[in-house]
């Protein structure tokens, strides 16, 4: 058939790119526009070739082989086929298994089955050389692409290079159509919101136990416990007359009532405060965190509730084909569509009182959200730290934006 077929290995390709433009091979150092790359691949494939394109194959890692979000955003675009491999850890490094096998079992399948007369790899791995040599033997032209070397050596198997039909350069001038360098900046992308960036919304999960958290707490705004007036060391320490969110999470949680703590030293009150760092500062509220959530906070619907068939549908296509994954920008989302949902602008409000801290079943559930887009990859099942903090600031900068609009008058 007289057609091409791009077979693509994203990790040579993307590691490559970064290394170009990034000075190193790791791909959280670049961020990529998929659309303009698969397109950019079409036309140069089809150019290069003279033949119609058949289709596009990514191959590529992940964990468990579980779709991250750029290849869900792959797999729906027209003439693109995704393959993926295994992603593995070992040494404290990831690598790839199993995307060569895929790339050699699909080649000389296209090959066999006189699929295609042209077939472009993108790779620069020598394991594919007896694929590439039965890919010929079949009839098919086999063009290699590579990256631009950042040091202007080859980063491709000689073997390769030696055997291919014919070879080609994509330079950073076509490179850099798709593909820049991520700028080293915090863990959340800036955004044009009132608020600025939030650095310590406190993360789940949250502890067991009071004790277990006075241990580890580090919070500013502690107070040094009075010394023993025997000299003992054995007399239980005060607890924090400032405790943290974390402090006082855990207590009330089971159906043993909490005890009461114990005096706080002299000179200060008794009553603690709940303090939260965020952007704004400290801010203090009271009470002792034994509490339950007040019925019109534990009262607000969650998203699943605002949302109707119709709309999940929607919001799947969107996630797949749109949303990045970026966990600032899955908080934004998810808020967006809850505050766009919503028929009582006072529930809107109730919320925005909550201030850093999301109602419990509305922050599960936005948590769970963010799991499918594969941040809980690598992380044993647990989102990391890092990325709890930007899915929450997201979620606040989006209820920021949504506020203002509320309260702002009509013309503006």
């Amino acid at each position: 058939m007289d057609r091409c077929v791009v077979l693509v290995d994203a990790g040579y390709l993307l590691g490559a790119a970064a290394s170009l433009l990034a000075g190193e091979p790791a791909r959280s150092r670049i961020t990529v526009d998929h659309a303009t790359l698969i397109q950019g691949l079409r036309e140069r494939a089809e150019s290069d070739t003279q033949r119609p394109l058949l289709r596009i194959y990514w191959f590529d890692g992940a964990p468990d082989r579980v779709p991250q979000p750029e290849h869900r955003r792959l797999r729906v675009m027209s003439r693109v086929t995704v393959r993926l491999g295994a992603l593995t850890r070992s040494d404290g490094r990831w690598a790839q298994k199993g995307v060569d096998a895929a790339m050699h079992a699909e080649l000389t399948e296209l090959a066999r089955n006189r699929a295609c007369s042209d077939v472009v790899l993108v790779t620069g791995d020598g394991d594919l050389l007896p694929g590439m040599m039965a890919a010929k033997e079949h009839g098919v032209a086999v063009h290699l692409w590579a990256v631009q070397a950042a040091d202007g050596d080859y980063n491709q198997s000689e073997d390769l290079v030696a055997e291919a039909d014919e070879r080609r350069v994509l330079d950073r001038a076509w490179i850099t159509r798709a593909v820049r360098a991520r700028e080293q900046a915090g863990a959340c992308p800036p955004a044009p919101a009132p608020r600025p960036e939030i650095a310590a919304i406190l993360a789940a999960p949250l502890p067991e136990t009071t004790a277990e958290t006075h241990s580890h707490s580090e919070a500013e705004g502690d107070t040094a416990r009075p010394a023993p007036a025997n000299g003992s060391d054995t007399t239980p320490a005060a607890p924090r007359t400032v405790p943290t969110p974390k402090d006082l999470a855990g207590l009330g949680k089971g159906p043993a009532p909490v005890p009461a703590p114990p005096a706080a030293p002299a000179g200060v009150s008794a009553n603690a405060t709940l303090r939260w760092s965020s952007d704004r500062g400290w801010i203090e509220r009271p009470g002792n965190g034994t509490a339950p959530e007040p019925p019109e906070i534990a009262a607000l619907p969650t998203l699943a509730q605002l949302t109707s068939a119709e709309q999940r549908w929607a919001d799947r296509e969107e996630d797949i084909t749109t949303v990045g994954g970026d966990p600032f920008e899955v908080g934004q989302v998810f808020a967006r569509r809850w505050v766009e949902r919503i028929t009582d602008t006072a529930h809107l409000q109730s919320l925005s009182t909550q201030y850093p801290r999301i109602p419990h079943r509305i922050d599960g559930e936005l948590l769970r959200y963010a799991a499918r887009f594969g941040l809980l990859a690598h992380k044993d099942d647990q989102i990391d730290e890092r990325d709890r903090y930007a899915i929450r600031a997201g979620f606040w900068r989006e209820i920021d934006a949504r506020t203002a609009a509320e309260h702002a008058p009509a013309g503006d």
